[in-house]
Order: C-alpha cells, then structure tokens, then sequence
C-alpha cells in the first residue's frame, strides 16, 4: 500500500499537480476507489471523480486460452493523459482579447497614431464618438497602452513623443512678485474666463526652437473654450515683431475682431511690452503671474502638440510658412477629450455663429 493518508492541509481552489496525477494512477492500479483516493490526496472526491473521467484512456488486452487470443479493452487511468487534457483546457480558458478577433481597428489605429500622430485616447475616443468599428472590438484607453507595450500594435512607445517626454513637477508654493509690470494682473481677470463658459478668450505665448538669437520663434494663440489655435512665425522674439503681428491678426479679422477677441492673456516676457497699448482700445489684456505657467495652461497643452512636429531644440527658421499652415490645421483638425472628442475647428465655428446670432 502507497499511502493511507497525508496531514497536508486543505487545497481548495488548487488545481491538481503533475505529480498528484501520478500518485492517482498508482493508488487506482491498487484498485482504491476514488473516495479513497480523495481521502489520501485531501481533495474533494468530486475533484478525483472529475480527473478519473477526464484521464481515462481505452487499452487493449489480449488473452491466451486454449491455442486462442482473445482482445478485450478496459478504461485505465493515465496521468500522462490527465495533465495533456488538462494543459489544452488551459490554453483555451481566459476571455479572448479583442485584437485576436479583428485586424481592421488595429490598423485604422495604428495609422492614426503614426502617421497622423493622435494620441491613444484621441483614436479611441474619436472611433466610440463616431461610431467607426463595432463596440466590442474597440478597447479602453489602458488596454490600447498594455497593447503598445506588448508588441500587438505597429506603434511603438517611442512613437508617442508626449508619453516619452511626460514628466512630473511638483507645484511651487506660493506666487512669486510679479517683478515686471506690463499691464492689468491676472488676478483682476473676470471669473467666468476660468470657467471657459464663454467664447473668445485667448492666451498668447511664443515657442523658440535653437534659443539662437538670429532663429525664428512662433508666437501662437489659444482660445480657451475651443483650443482653436493660431500660429505666426516671427522673425525675432522681440516687441516690434510681435506688434505686427497682432496688427496682421487685426488686419486679416476685419469688423469681425472684437467678437472673435474679447480678452487675451500674457506672460511678461519683454517680448509682449507692447501689447497692452496696442489691444486697449479693443479688448483686455491681462498678465500672468512671473514662473506661473500653469496659469496659461491651454497654451502649455497647445505648445506639446507642437512639439510633436518641431522638437525642442530644431531651428525654427527651417520650418516653411507651408508646414506651419499644415501643423495648425492638423492641431485645429484634431479631435480632443476634453471637447468630447470634436474637432477646435468645429467648435470656434459654432460658438462664433452662435456669437453673431446673439449680437
């Protein structure tokens, strides 16, 4: 006799071992029944009856008598046969994942991403809002991620220029002086400008490329409800270029400026010295707070998108007036979470129609 009985403490919810497999064998070539079988390997007797069932094989017997053969064939238990039937029922078990059962949105997916550069939560975002794939095969935003990092997707980490560069800053305490004073203080802006409930409010910044003095910097606009984003290359970073730049915008606006522009707000680069003067007549210019830049954080948003075209560091002088046209419609064109997935372009047309409805 193998064994009579073993101490081992309760194993429920295990799945039984390779080697409990082949003790089963012995113990029921011994002629156990399966109970006892179950007593010794402190399981529960429906788990042997189950494993017996599942690892019985047919065998062939054959039987000399009186210068006669006679085959018979009998159900024996194998554990070799047990662990095969329960490996393949393992292989099978799990929920199957989604990309296993289409092609067609991984690959609208990964054409989205690299070679209109959307992020992940854009592309899964805009296919649920559109309707453009059936439900089931449309993952969540994590799940789209662990199948980047996992190799599934032609889209590699790398290709997600804003996931590479994240980086998290821990918030200065307090408000440092305003040591330059260009104009009225951020802290004097309207609340409902915060609460970007209404349209027409912009923030100006600039974005250098080589910090080099004779490269072009871009001075960019960003209305706060709609994200709409508008982008002059200059010369310099310097007053006079900005200034012309602003009479261009007003110039190109015509009688339809002050619907379009009701406030903008700066930081107090030097650069932006004569902004004030050369808006007041039209609309209210207000300035942040020095090393506050989450203050101006539609612009801060705005400039990572940016990024994505021309990196930190690229002249901005070799950029033409053609690709800059190109990366403000695709930044225009592009849809966002934050406006339920509609496109800036789409919501700056409505909000402006709605804007020369009312008036």
């Amino acid at each position: 006799m193998t064994q009579i009985k073993n101490n081992i403490d309760s194993q429920k919810g295990k799945h039984l071992s390779y080697a409990e497999r082949c003790q089963i064998a012995v113990l029921k070539k011994e002629k156990y029944t399966n109970r006892q079988v179950a007593n010794i390997l402190n399981r529960a007797p429906q788990t042997i009856n189950n494993e017996i069932n599942r690892g019985s094989i047919t065998q062939l017997k054959r039987q000399a008598q009186k210068e006669k053969t006679y085959n018979y064939y009998t159900l024996i238990y194998d554990a070799d046969a047990g662990q095969t039937f329960y490996e393949e029922q393992r292989m099978n078990c799990g929920r199957r994942p989604k990309w296993a059962d289409t092609d067609t949105f991984i690959d609208w997916a990964d054409d989205k991403m690299l070679k209109e550069k959307w992020s992940p939560d854009v592309v899964i975002g805009f296919a649920l809002k559109q309707e453009l794939f059936d439900p089931s095969i449309i993952p969540c935003t994590s799940t789209l991620y662990q199948w980047i990092d996992r190799g599934v997707m032609r889209t590699k980490n790398m290709d997600l220029l804003e996931k590479l560069s994240r980086k998290t800053k821990e918030k200065a305490h307090g408000k440092l002086p305003n040591k330059r004073i260009l104009g009225v203080s951020i802290e004097k802006r309207p609340e409902i400008i915060d609460s970007r409930e209404t349209f027409g409010h912009w923030e100006i910044d600039t974005v250098v490329g080589s910090k080099t003095k004779c490269d072009a910097v871009l001075l960019t606009l960003a209305e706060r409800q709609t994200r709409f984003e508008v982008i002059f290359k200059l010369n310099g970073k310097d007053a006079k270029s900005v200034d012309r730049a602003i009479q261009d915008l007003r110039n190109r606006s015509g009688e339809y400026f002050d619907r379009l522009f009701k406030t903008i707000t700066s930081d107090n680069g030097s650069e932006f010295s004569g902004l004030h003067e050369a808006l007041q007549d039209v609309i209210d210019v207000y300035f942040s707070h020095p090393y506050a830049s989450w203050e101006r954080g539609t612009s801060e948003n705005q400039h990572k998108l940016i990024r994505r075209f021309i990196p930190k560091g690229s002249p901005i002088s070799d950029v033409s007036e053609a690709q800059l046209i190109r990366i403000q419609q695709w930044m225009n064109d592009y849809p966002r979470r934050i406006l339920d997935y509609q496109t800036p372009h789409d919501c700056l047309a409505r909000a402006f129609k709605e804007e020369c409805l009312a008036a």
